[in-house]
């Protein structure tokens, strides 16, 4: 619990470093925040125009269903890049100050996840003028972008904190996010795979987290409580499991940046 009693005790300081988070990520950049929509609308329309014609993917509203599921993965893929130097890049100020060492990469998720709700309005605007329409399943998005924020969290809080003693992780996690995404149903459907392998590709937590998008906005059906159950779980165990890491390894912080 003492997690929760030092981001409320600094709380001022965590809403100062979501900010710069914000702010900092297009700073200098002409069309600024715009860069949010732009970027996932930029990589579905290569997606779009060229994966169907290779893959053959037979899916109605290709583009629909391709931008619910690129969105969410952004966000993935954005809290952890950015967030791998989130405790080396603040090397200075843990010299110097002292502070909870968790709000670095906190801040960092719940940026990512601000700007997510932003990236959002994409989806809805293509799922609504795109013929697919909404249902009443979109309540369920606060839930899964918290849990999918939990995940993103402990792995970022193991990945930080090993960052800082070996400075070659995040090369690794780039390389292998890379791998990821071809092992993510964001392209095409899981019932593309062979029944009897599928389950390989559900050992990737964002598969489930895709499925789950996919229901909620693109079938419009409650997504598979299964499903919904097992991630919570794994992401619960990943929080706890990747704090407790950080914990260890943020002794020797002040010493190693």
């Amino acid at each position: 619990m003492s997690i929760f009693k030092n981001l409320y005790q600094y709380r001022e300081l965590l809403k100062t470093n979501v900010q710069k988070e914000i702010r900092g990520k297009y700073k200098g950049s002409f069309l600024g925040v715009l860069w949010s929509f732009l970027n996932p609308l930029l990589m579905v329309l290569v997606y779009a125009l060229v994966f169907p014609y290779i893959m053959r993917v037979p899916v109605d509203n290709y583009l629909v269903f391709l931008i619910v599921a690129i969105i969410p993965w952004n966000f993935f893929t954005t809290c952890i890049t950015t967030g791998c130097n989130c405790v080396w890049l603040n090397g200075g100020i843990i010299k110097k100050v002292y502070f909870p060492r968790e709000i670095l990469p906190v801040s960092v998720i719940v940026a990512g996840l601000i700007n997510f709700f932003i990236s959002c309005l994409i989806i809805l605007l293509f799922v609504i003028f795109g013929g697919v329409g909404l249902s009443i399943h979109i309540l369920w998005l606060p839930l899964i972008a918290i849990i999918q924020s939990m995940l993103s969290l402990g792995l970022l809080f193991i990945l930080s904190a090993i960052n800082v003693y070996v400075r070659d992780v995040e090369y690794v996690v780039t390389f292998f996010l890379n791998l990821l995404f071809y092992g993510t149903p964001i392209l095409y459907q899981a019932s593309m795979f062979p029944e009897k392998i599928r389950w390989v590709l559900y050992l990737n937590p964002m598969a489930h987290l895709i499925d789950i998008y996919r229901s909620i906005f693109y079938y419009k059906m409650m997504p598979n409580l299964g499903s919904v159950c097992y991630i919570l779980a794994l992401s619960f165990m990943i929080l706890i499991i990747g704090y407790m890491v950080f914990r260890k390894l943020e002794k020797g912080f002040a010493e190693e940046v």
